[in-house]
């Protein structure tokens, strides 16, 4: 099982965790013919679709997935700040089978009306947390084999951008609503790393980050793989081979 990167900035947001037989989509902020080729055009094997929160980089191209009869879910708050009745609902703390994948929703920190993150379990992949669009991580996880966490920006980048023009209100909007470099380090350094195989730094500020620095930050803190998820990104996530 794999995980593949389709969009992971402002642009949009979108991965895909699947083998041949089963598949679930994070966010929904890619096109859907993008969607379609990552999924090598097999919708049929898709368990399910799920949203963070109701931001279009996030949330943009929702109607598409339901449009196709695609079980896409969000939580309450989300549905209804977009205004769409759904019975899809994604509840902090309460675990939901899709397929063969469990998905535990947890609270994060971001502008908007009900965000979440996802601890994900599947019997091929072990666990996996995934963490975006928050400005830290209130929640310490057990047993973590793969870490998805946002990496939006580094204070000092951002500092020094804002006298060339940065927008002072998109500048504290930043700082209140994305994880920085330093957070998500101290992020995972609270957590237990000894089961982690894969760090995915997502989300990061074309602007305002460093991707070659982060990376090598992360490195030489945990000495754990450590990835910069970009379009076209493709991981290998199978905790036992088959």
């Amino acid at each position: 099982m794999k995980l593949m990167v389709l969009g992971s900035n402002s642009a949009g947001n979108c991965y895909i965790i699947q083998d041949e037989n089963e598949a679930l989509i994070l966010e929904a902020g890619i096109k859907f013919s993008e969607v379609l080729k990552g999924l090598n055009f097999n919708i049929s094997k898709v368990a399910a679709c799920i949203i963070t929160h109701e931001h279009g980089d996030h949330f943009n191209f929702v109607n598409d997935f339901l449009g196709r009869n695609i079980p896409t879910y969000a939580s309450k708050g989300t549905w209804e700040a977009k205004n769409i009745k759904s019975d899809n609902i994604l509840e902090a703390g309460k675990m939901i089978q899709l397929g063969n994948f469990r998905v535990l929703p947890f609270k994060v920190k971001h502008d908007c009306a009900e965000p979440i993150g996802f601890f994900i379990n599947h019997p091929k992949i072990g666990n996996l947390v995934f963490a975006t669009d928050t400005y830290y991580l209130p929640n310490r996880f057990s047993n973590v084999n793969h870490w998805l966490i946002e990496c939006n920006y580094r204070k000092d980048i951002l500092d020094y951008k804002t006298p060339e023009g940065f927008n002072k209100i998109l500048r504290d909007r930043t700082l209140q609503s994305h994880m920085s470099y330093d957070t998500c380090i101290s992020a995972l350094k609270a957590n237990d790393l000894t089961m982690c195989k894969n760090i995915v730094l997502i989300h990061l500020s074309d602007r305002n980050s460093n991707a070659k620095e982060f990376r090598e930050g992360v490195v030489r803190s945990f000495g754990k793989p450590t990835y910069i998820a970009q379009k076209g990104l493709e991981i290998n996530l199978t905790e036992i081979p088959f």
